[in-house]
Protein backbone atom coordinates (compact mmCIF):
# COMPACT_ATOMS: atom_id res chain seq x y z
CA UNK A 1 0.00 0.00 0.00
CA UNK A 2 2.49 2.34 1.30
CA UNK A 3 4.35 2.25 -2.48
CA UNK A 4 1.29 3.27 -4.38
CA UNK A 5 0.67 5.77 -1.90
CA UNK A 6 2.46 8.77 -3.35
CA UNK A 7 1.74 11.61 -1.42
CA UNK A 8 2.75 9.15 1.91
CA UNK A 9 6.09 8.10 -0.06
CA UNK A 10 7.24 12.07 -0.65
CA UNK A 11 6.31 12.30 2.90
CA UNK A 12 8.50 9.80 4.30
CA UNK A 13 11.26 11.07 2.77
CA UNK A 14 11.36 14.40 4.45
CA UNK A 15 10.07 16.19 0.87
CA UNK A 16 7.20 18.64 0.03
CA UNK A 17 4.22 16.71 -1.44
CA UNK A 18 2.27 19.26 -3.58
CA UNK A 19 -1.17 18.14 -4.78
CA UNK A 20 -4.37 20.06 -6.08
CA UNK A 21 -7.64 20.43 -4.74
CA UNK A 22 -10.85 19.71 -6.47
CA UNK A 23 -14.36 21.01 -5.49
CA UNK A 24 -16.29 20.05 -8.57
CA UNK A 25 -17.76 16.47 -9.71
CA UNK A 26 -16.08 14.28 -12.31
CA UNK A 27 -13.59 12.08 -12.81
CA UNK A 28 -12.73 13.58 -16.15
CA UNK A 29 -11.84 16.66 -14.47
CA UNK A 30 -9.86 14.34 -11.82
CA UNK A 31 -7.67 13.09 -14.54
CA UNK A 32 -7.35 16.71 -15.99
CA UNK A 33 -6.12 18.10 -12.55
CA UNK A 34 -3.77 15.09 -11.58
CA UNK A 35 -2.05 14.77 -15.16
CA UNK A 36 -1.15 18.23 -15.24
CA UNK A 37 2.02 18.08 -13.86
CA UNK A 38 4.51 15.34 -12.92
CA UNK A 39 4.87 16.79 -9.22
CA UNK A 40 1.45 16.36 -8.51
CA UNK A 41 1.14 13.89 -5.47
CA UNK A 42 -2.13 13.93 -4.00
CA UNK A 43 -5.53 15.33 -5.10
CA UNK A 44 -7.66 16.81 -2.37
CA UNK A 45 -11.46 15.90 -2.85
CA UNK A 46 -13.80 18.34 -1.09
CA UNK A 47 -17.52 16.69 0.26
CA UNK A 48 -16.93 19.65 2.84
CA UNK A 49 -17.30 23.09 0.76
CA UNK A 50 -17.16 21.21 -2.95
CA UNK A 51 -19.95 19.96 -4.95
CA UNK A 52 -19.28 15.99 -4.72
CA UNK A 53 -21.45 13.74 -3.10
CA UNK A 54 -20.77 9.97 -1.90
CA UNK A 55 -21.14 8.85 -5.53
CA UNK A 56 -18.83 11.35 -6.97
CA UNK A 57 -16.42 11.01 -3.91
CA UNK A 58 -16.45 7.29 -5.56
CA UNK A 59 -15.69 7.91 -8.73
CA UNK A 60 -13.06 11.08 -8.19
CA UNK A 61 -11.00 8.52 -5.74
CA UNK A 62 -11.21 5.33 -8.25
CA UNK A 63 -10.24 8.36 -10.99
CA UNK A 64 -7.24 9.75 -9.48
CA UNK A 65 -5.62 6.62 -8.17
CA UNK A 66 -5.29 5.27 -11.80
CA UNK A 67 -3.71 8.11 -12.59
CA UNK A 68 -1.32 7.53 -9.71
CA UNK A 69 -2.26 10.23 -7.73
CA UNK A 70 -3.21 9.91 -4.37
CA UNK A 71 -6.94 10.86 -3.37
CA UNK A 72 -7.38 12.34 0.18
CA UNK A 73 -10.98 12.69 0.93
CA UNK A 74 -11.88 15.95 3.09
CA UNK A 75 -15.21 14.93 4.91
CA UNK A 76 -17.91 16.55 5.87
CA UNK A 77 -16.85 16.73 9.48
CA UNK A 78 -15.32 13.77 11.26
CA UNK A 79 -18.56 11.51 11.98
CA UNK A 80 -17.69 7.90 11.94
CA UNK A 81 -19.77 6.99 8.97
CA UNK A 82 -17.57 9.92 6.77
CA UNK A 83 -14.49 8.81 7.33
CA UNK A 84 -15.52 5.05 7.21
CA UNK A 85 -17.36 6.07 3.24
CA UNK A 86 -14.02 7.90 2.59
CA UNK A 87 -11.46 5.08 3.57
CA UNK A 88 -13.56 1.95 2.15
CA UNK A 89 -14.07 3.85 -1.36
CA UNK A 90 -10.30 3.72 -1.43
CA UNK A 91 -8.82 7.16 -0.29
CA UNK A 92 -5.39 7.05 0.24
CA UNK A 93 -5.86 9.55 3.59
CA UNK A 94 -8.48 11.75 4.56
CA UNK A 95 -8.55 15.53 6.25
CA UNK A 96 -11.01 15.96 8.83
CA UNK A 97 -11.95 19.68 9.06
CA UNK A 98 -12.85 21.50 12.25
CA UNK A 99 -10.93 19.66 14.59
CA UNK A 100 -10.94 21.17 18.18
CA UNK A 101 -9.90 18.89 21.36
CA UNK A 102 -7.51 16.42 21.49
CA UNK A 103 -10.62 14.11 22.56
CA UNK A 104 -11.86 14.84 18.88
CA UNK A 105 -8.26 13.85 17.12
CA UNK A 106 -8.69 10.37 19.29
CA UNK A 107 -11.84 9.94 17.41
CA UNK A 108 -10.72 10.83 14.09
CA UNK A 109 -7.86 7.73 15.01
CA UNK A 110 -10.28 5.14 16.48
CA UNK A 111 -12.64 5.74 13.48
CA UNK A 112 -9.79 5.38 10.95
CA UNK A 113 -7.77 2.81 11.94
CA UNK A 114 -8.28 -1.09 12.38
CA UNK A 115 -8.01 -2.54 15.89
CA UNK A 116 -6.12 -2.31 18.09
CA UNK A 117 -5.54 0.91 17.01
CA UNK A 118 -9.00 2.05 16.30
CA UNK A 119 -12.56 0.70 15.97
CA UNK A 120 -12.68 1.02 11.62
CA UNK A 121 -15.28 -1.98 10.32
CA UNK A 122 -13.53 -4.25 7.86
CA UNK A 123 -14.71 -3.94 4.55
CA UNK A 124 -12.18 -3.64 1.66
CA UNK A 125 -13.43 -4.93 -1.55
CA UNK A 126 -13.70 -1.40 -3.31
CA UNK A 127 -10.44 0.71 -1.50
CA UNK A 128 -8.04 -2.94 -2.59
CA UNK A 129 -7.78 -1.60 -6.08
CA UNK A 130 -7.24 2.15 -5.32
CA UNK A 131 -3.69 0.39 -4.06
CA UNK A 132 -2.22 -1.37 -7.53
CA UNK A 133 1.57 -0.80 -7.93
CA UNK A 134 1.45 -0.12 -11.62
CA UNK A 135 4.41 -1.03 -13.99
CA UNK A 136 6.02 1.73 -15.84
CA UNK A 137 4.88 0.62 -18.88
CA UNK A 138 1.17 0.32 -17.64
CA UNK A 139 0.37 -3.15 -17.09
CA UNK A 140 -0.12 -4.01 -12.96
CA UNK A 141 2.38 -5.57 -11.20
CA UNK A 142 0.78 -6.48 -7.72
CA UNK A 143 -3.16 -6.58 -6.66
CA UNK A 144 -3.47 -6.32 -2.94
CA UNK A 145 -5.63 -8.57 -1.30
CA UNK A 146 -8.00 -7.84 1.57
CA UNK A 147 -6.08 -9.22 4.44
CA UNK A 148 -2.64 -7.19 3.10
CA UNK A 149 -5.14 -3.84 2.97
CA UNK A 150 -6.19 -5.09 6.78
CA UNK A 151 -2.44 -5.57 7.74
CA UNK A 152 -1.02 -2.06 6.15
CA UNK A 153 -3.96 0.07 5.87
CA UNK A 154 -3.23 1.18 10.17
CA UNK A 155 0.46 2.61 9.37
CA UNK A 156 -0.61 3.00 5.10
CA UNK A 157 -2.95 5.85 5.22
CA UNK A 158 -2.45 9.91 5.87
CA UNK A 159 -4.79 10.57 8.79
CA UNK A 160 -4.95 15.05 8.59
CA UNK A 161 -6.50 17.23 10.83
CA UNK A 162 -7.33 21.00 10.00
CA UNK A 163 -6.70 23.72 13.01
CA UNK A 164 -8.82 26.66 12.23
CA UNK A 165 -10.50 27.64 14.86
CA UNK A 166 -9.65 30.01 18.48
CA UNK A 167 -10.09 26.38 20.33
CA UNK A 168 -8.00 24.18 17.71
CA UNK A 169 -5.53 27.01 18.28
CA UNK A 170 -5.19 26.67 22.29
CA UNK A 171 -5.30 22.46 22.20
CA UNK A 172 -3.18 22.07 19.59
CA UNK A 173 -0.09 21.27 21.49
CA UNK A 174 -2.66 18.12 22.74
CA UNK A 175 -3.92 17.45 19.08
CA UNK A 176 -0.53 16.93 17.72
CA UNK A 177 0.32 14.56 20.84
CA UNK A 178 -2.42 12.32 19.60
CA UNK A 179 -1.51 8.81 17.94
CA UNK A 180 -2.21 8.13 14.75
CA UNK A 181 -2.57 11.80 13.49
CA UNK A 182 -0.25 12.83 10.85
CA UNK A 183 -0.34 15.84 9.63
CA UNK A 184 -1.62 19.02 11.16
CA UNK A 185 -3.42 21.03 7.93
CA UNK A 186 -4.23 24.91 8.59
CA UNK A 187 -6.72 26.72 6.49
CA UNK A 188 -6.01 29.99 6.71
CA UNK A 189 -8.97 31.80 5.25
CA UNK A 190 -10.98 30.17 8.16
CA UNK A 191 -8.12 30.18 11.13
CA UNK A 192 -8.08 33.89 9.86
CA UNK A 193 -11.58 34.34 10.50
CA UNK A 194 -11.91 32.31 13.93
CA UNK A 195 -9.29 34.20 15.54
CA UNK A 196 -10.92 37.70 14.96
CA UNK A 197 -8.60 38.98 11.64
CA UNK A 198 -9.99 37.79 8.51
CA UNK A 199 -7.82 37.92 5.04
CA UNK A 200 -8.86 40.46 3.01
CA UNK A 201 -9.09 41.05 -0.44
CA UNK A 202 -5.46 41.87 -1.08
CA UNK A 203 -4.33 38.74 0.67
CA UNK A 204 -1.95 40.42 3.40
CA UNK A 205 -2.55 38.44 6.60
CA UNK A 206 -2.35 40.03 10.17
CA UNK A 207 0.62 39.18 12.40
CA UNK A 208 -1.45 37.58 14.85
CA UNK A 209 -2.15 35.07 11.79
CA UNK A 210 1.03 34.66 10.93
CA UNK A 211 1.83 34.09 14.29
CA UNK A 212 -0.86 31.74 14.69
CA UNK A 213 0.16 29.46 11.50
CA UNK A 214 3.91 29.31 13.45
CA UNK A 215 2.36 28.11 16.57
CA UNK A 216 1.08 25.17 14.61
CA UNK A 217 3.86 24.48 12.60
CA UNK A 218 5.24 24.36 15.92
CA UNK A 219 3.11 21.78 17.76
CA UNK A 220 3.59 19.45 14.95
CA UNK A 221 7.46 19.63 14.16
CA UNK A 222 7.71 19.72 18.49
CA UNK A 223 5.24 16.06 18.50
CA UNK A 224 7.17 14.39 15.15
CA UNK A 225 4.23 15.13 12.94
CA UNK A 226 3.76 16.75 9.61
CA UNK A 227 2.14 20.46 8.86
CA UNK A 228 0.25 21.25 6.02
CA UNK A 229 -1.71 24.59 4.62
CA UNK A 230 -3.91 25.43 1.76
CA UNK A 231 -2.73 27.70 -1.00
CA UNK A 232 -4.36 29.34 -3.47
CA UNK A 233 -1.02 29.77 -6.20
CA UNK A 234 2.49 27.75 -6.72
CA UNK A 235 4.17 30.92 -5.03
CA UNK A 236 2.83 30.79 -2.05
CA UNK A 237 2.84 27.02 -2.27
CA UNK A 238 7.26 27.56 -3.06
CA UNK A 239 7.17 30.13 0.09
CA UNK A 240 5.47 27.59 2.51
CA UNK A 241 7.81 24.64 2.00
CA UNK A 242 11.04 26.82 2.58
CA UNK A 243 9.43 27.39 5.67
CA UNK A 244 8.98 23.61 6.39
CA UNK A 245 5.37 22.86 5.25
CA UNK A 246 5.35 19.71 4.05
CA UNK A 247 1.47 18.31 2.66
CA UNK A 248 0.85 22.09 0.44
CA UNK A 249 -1.89 22.39 -2.12
CA UNK A 250 -1.01 24.31 -4.99
CA UNK A 251 -4.15 25.32 -7.10
CA UNK A 252 -8.13 24.80 -6.66
CA UNK A 253 -10.30 23.83 -10.11
CA UNK A 254 -12.58 26.71 -9.23
CA UNK A 255 -10.15 29.53 -8.84
CA UNK A 256 -8.29 28.05 -11.70
CA UNK A 257 -11.41 28.39 -13.95
CA UNK A 258 -12.57 31.92 -13.11
CA UNK A 259 -8.88 33.48 -13.42
CA UNK A 260 -8.49 31.69 -16.99
CA UNK A 261 -12.27 32.62 -18.31
CA UNK A 262 -11.96 36.26 -16.85
CA UNK A 263 -8.29 36.36 -18.45
CA UNK A 264 -9.02 35.16 -21.73
CA UNK A 265 -12.44 37.27 -21.68
CA UNK A 266 -11.13 40.22 -20.80
CA UNK A 267 -9.36 41.05 -23.72
CA UNK A 268 -12.18 40.27 -26.01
Amino acid sequence: MQAANTVQKRLAKGEPSYGVWQMLPGANLTRTMCRSADNVDWILVDQEHGNISDDSMHDVVAAAAACGVSPIVRVMEGQRWMIKRALDAGAHGILVPVLDTAAEAKKVVEYSKYPPMGRRGFEPLLAVDKFVEQHPHGGPVKQLTGLEYLRQANDSLVIAVQIETLEGLQNVEEIAAVPGIDVLFIGPFDLALNIGHPIPASGEMAPEVIDAIDTIQKAAAAAGKLSGIYCDTGEQAQGYAKQGFKMISVITDMIALRKIFRENLAVV
